[in-house]
């Protein structure tokens, strides 16, 4: 599935670019329209370091300069998170067998504000703002009904606890958790054809204090702005 969406966008990033070609003068590079189109390699920080590893993802965003150093873009990006052998180690030995798995999903949909310093081939902008985080987490089996003692992980994958014990009466084998948070960060651009169709490159960092553990991250993107 995750590779499926990641073609299907990086498709929707070869045709939409023409179409932008067909309604914008070439050669503007301050243009009032933007958008951006790049693959994300996610590295969770502590506490969500703790229950996943390394994931991939997209991110896809449009919006409105003000001028060629002030814009407003509205973003969406998700990425899979791949959780670590310490965050199923509980559940395996719940049910006594190495045969589970699990992942994450995480979905933002964020308003962002953009100040770029923009040179006629390499350029770099600062950007933060905020929105809607929306985690989810899954295995592969679910937890056959008992108890046992309560640690973090069990929250991570969406248990309860009561009195130091794990209520396991809920077995369902997924859970969620929606929280709003912040993102801020940095990029650079390098120049690619004709103007304003730019390589970027970006670091920024994501917090929301969703449910049970938050949910903390540095985004990696690399891919293409108009």
């Amino acid at each position: 599935m995750k590779f499926g969406i990641n073609i299907l966008l990086w498709m929707w990033l070869v045709v939409v670019p023409s179409s932008i070609h067909a309604q914008f003068e070439p050669g503007n590079d301050d243009p009032s329209f933007t958008d951006n189109l790049g693959m994300t390699i996610s590295l969770p920080v502590r506490p969500t370091s703790q229950y996943a590893t390394s994931g991939l993802g997209t991110t896809a965003g449009a919006g409105y300069n003000f001028d060629r150093r002030n814009a407003l873009i509205g973003e969406f990006m998700w990425n899979w998170l791949y959780p670590t052998d310490a965050a199923l180690q509980p559940l395996r030995v719940a049910i006594q067998s190495p045969n589970i798995s699990g992942h994450g999903n995480l979905f933002a949909l964020t308003a962002n504000y953009k100040f770029e310093l923009r040179g006629k081939l390499l350029g770099a902008y600062l950007i933060g703002g905020g929105g809607w985080y929306h985690r989810t987490t899954s295995i592969t089996k679910q937890i056959p009904t008992g108890t046992s003692i309560c640690n973090p992980i069990w929250l991570w994958w969406g248990y309860n606890c009561s009195s130091g014990i794990v209520t396991t009466n809920i077995t369902v084998a997924n859970s969620s958790s929606s929280a709003f948070g912040a993102n801020g960060g940095i990029g650079f651009t390098i120049r690619v054809g004709e103007a304003p169709y730019r390589f970027y490159v970006e670091s920024r960092y994501h917090y929301a204090p969703t449910r049970n553990v938050s949910t903390q991250l540095v985004a990696f993107t690399f891919g293409f702005r108009y």
